[in-house]
């Protein structure tokens, strides 16, 4: 079986050879094989001085722990999906996702089916003050369940540390935790797709280093400032931080979309027939050539220079024709200032270019300045809808709509792998509720346990994957009692998964430690406590298919049958040994382009080499596999 690590080699052979097909060999891998492999000496050869190795000066980011991230991003994972239709809305139709979990395991596990798919990414990671970084280490303990329920671990075992600024690997744990995961991330964007980052000044400087290294310099479109609250009265230096950071990078090259142009200001007092139009700045900030010199107006003789420190726009020939046109407003005094007659008509794009400046409700915004609220509307709003306050420094659901706007199509697919409180899919819903979109969201939570003394637990929530699905169950009723667009599918449903270890037992014996009821045991490796369900998705996620699939149950000869996204894939998981010919037969009617057994489904060998017989003859297009 291949693992992520080996995918991504194979794949940069490949392009490798296509461009160098001189850099090729062959060697043998330990299997014995034969595998095309790349001569890196040649490969060195080739770039000469270029290359750079050892202990040579460069510039790149660096820190203790990157070598080992790196490597944690290629690893396969050991572990499984399992359905929680009880957590659930609209379980089998909804097109959203909600995964409980690590978001490493949870974004390795996904990544088949949904590689270069997404079209935009929405994060608001752990911003390294000291408290609020919980990451999960190797380490594996005999837990107790006191330890698990008081946060120290979680069910795997596994523990989980806040990363204290007394930590002397304070910054090099955070980007670990942040680089394997942003690794992945754009593995999954399609090309084109951005991803949006919140960050505030702890990190900021060393998350732009890492995505530059991940994502490349020539894709970063820019940094977003928000203003998150009014001031702070007990700045310890004097200085109120009000402000945060999202970072915008894209796959490939790419561009927000910008606001759209409105010519509300156009007005035409003069009926010029060429119609409305503006006032305009009539000068430039820097010279560009001949750009100093007088101009006069045709009617009173006055002539005019540009303002002090400022320069025309337009060479001495091309200015003359703008007056000629008429697209000159001289003032009527001779202390005043020219200005440009700018017509609606010549405008030559629809939209603007969005401002960096995130600007409050009645500040000064400009036609081009996205508007969102301070944290606490955001705060307040949430505690409108849970009638407590549940959850520390929400994001307004403005923030996430703007983002939306500038970063995603009406019917794309948005990842936010570090959930929270939800806010992505509550924006999403009311997106589509205001346009008529169908986006559609993933949303990837850690079950982080919350302190008993908290708000949250006392309303009964244990941690803040309970309460982030509470959010969205919450919000998408709420917008579903509002005006919701014709056009919408009022799709506000999410099936839950979450991360769990493997639906397969683990067989670690020496052949002299085998005893004879261990070979009965191995003739199905499926765990006991794992049903159809676990199955389906494990089969799902090894054919790289897309978790929201449509799901139907079926009945054939008496045997329960999955019907993924119409025909796409057939699975039935009887264990019984009863799938014969009658019942192949009938589900080869329905032609699906997979289908998928259980081993013990057979009664023996022969019966399911004359089942993929079966197929091949009724239904020679399906893919047969068996677990």
């Amino acid at each position: 079986m291949s693992t992520p690590r080996d995918d991504a080699s194979r794949d940069l052979v490949e392009r490798l050879a296509e461009g160098f097909p001189e850099l090729m060999t062959e060697t043998r891998g330990e299997d014995g094989s034969l595998r095309r492999s790349v001569d890196f000496d040649k490969l060195r050869q080739l770039l000469g001085d270029r290359a750079v190795d050892g202990p040579q000066e460069r510039y790149q980011l660096d820190w203790p722990g990157k070598r080992e991230a790196l490597a944690l991003s290629n690893a396969s994972v050991d572990a499984a999906l399992r359905p929680y239709e009880s957590e659930s809305v609209e379980f089998a139709s909804t097109a959203n996702l909600f995964v409980e979990g690590d978001n490493l395991d949870a974004l390795k596990l996904m990544r088949e089916g949904y590689l270069g798919k997404i079209d935009m990414i929405y994060i608001d990671p752990p911003y390294n003050t000291g408290s609020d970084l919980i990451y999960k280490d190797s380490f594996k303990s005999a837990a107790t369940e006191f330890k698990r329920k008081s946060g120290y671990t979680n069910e795997l075992g596994e523990r989980l540390v806040h990363n204290a600024p007394s930590n002397g690997r304070f910054h090099s744990d955070w980007l670990s935790m942040i680089y394997p995961r942003l690794r992945i991330a754009r593995q999954l964007l399609r090309d084109g797709g951005l991803i949006f980052i919140s960050i505030d000044d702890n990190e900021r400087a060393n998350l732009q280093k890492v995505c530059e290294e991940i994502f490349g310099h020539d894709n970063f479109l820019g940094c977003f400032v928000w203003k998150r609250r009014s001031g702070a009265m007990d700045a310890v230096t004097n200085l109120s931080e009000d402000h945060e950071y999202v970072l915008i990078y894209s796959k490939s090259q790419a561009v927000l979309k910008g606001v759209e142009r409105t010519f509300e200001k156009y007005t035409n007092p003069d009926n010029d027939p060429r119609g409305p139009w503006i006032s305009d700045n009539l000068s430039a900030g820097k010279p560009g050539g001949d750009t100093y010199y007088p101009i006069t107006d045709p009617d009173t003789g006055n002539e005019f220079y540009p303002p002090k420190g400022r320069y025309w726009p337009y060479s001495r020939h091309t200015m003359a024709g703008k007056i000629a046109e008429g697209k000159v407003i001289f003032p009527k005094s001779a202390g005043g200032t020219p200005m440009l007659k700018r017509f609606a008509s010549e405008a030559i794009k629809s939209t603007l270019p969005v401002s960096s400046w995130i600007e409050r409700p009645g500040g000064n915004a400009g036609q081009s300045t996205l508007v969102t609220p301070m944290n606490s509307s955001a705060t307040k709003a949430l505690k409108e809808l849970f009638d407590a306050k549940l959850f520390s420094f929400p994001k307004p659901v403005e923030l996430i709509k703007a983002l939306m706007s500038q970063g995603m199509p009406k019917d794309g697919l948005v990842l936010d792998f570090f959930a929270g409180s939800a806010t992505t899919a509550q924006a999403m819903f009311e997106c589509n509720a205001e346009d008529g979109g169908n986006r559609r969201a993933i949303l990837v939570q850690l079950p982080e346990v919350l302190a008993p003394d908290s708000d949250a637990f006392k309303e009964g929530f244990g941690d803040i994957a309970q309460l982030s699905k509470e959010r969205i169950r919450r919000s998408g009723s709420k917008v579903l009692q509002g005006d919701c667009h014709p056009d919408w599918n009022r799709d506000v449903g999410f099936r839950v998964l979450k991360v769990d270890s493997s639906n397969l037992k683990q067989v670690h014996h020496r052949p002299d430690q085998t005893a004879q009821q261990d070979l009965l045991d191995s003739i199905d490796n499926v765990k006991p406590d794992r049903g159809a369900d676990d199955l389906l998705f494990q089969v799902l996620v090894d054919w790289g298919l897309e978790l929201t699939l449509p799901i139907r149950r079926a009945i054939v000869r008496e045997k329960t049958v999955f019907f993924v996204d119409g025909a796409a894939l057939a699975a039935c998981f009887d264990a019984e040994g009863g799938i014969d010919e009658a019942f192949v037969k009938e589900l080869t009617a329905h032609k699906p382009l997979r289908a998928v057994f259980r081993d013990a489904g057979f009664k023996d060998s022969a019966a399911k080499i004359n089942v993929e017989q079966l197929f091949k003859l009724l239904s020679p297009a399906t893919e047969v596999r068996c677990i």
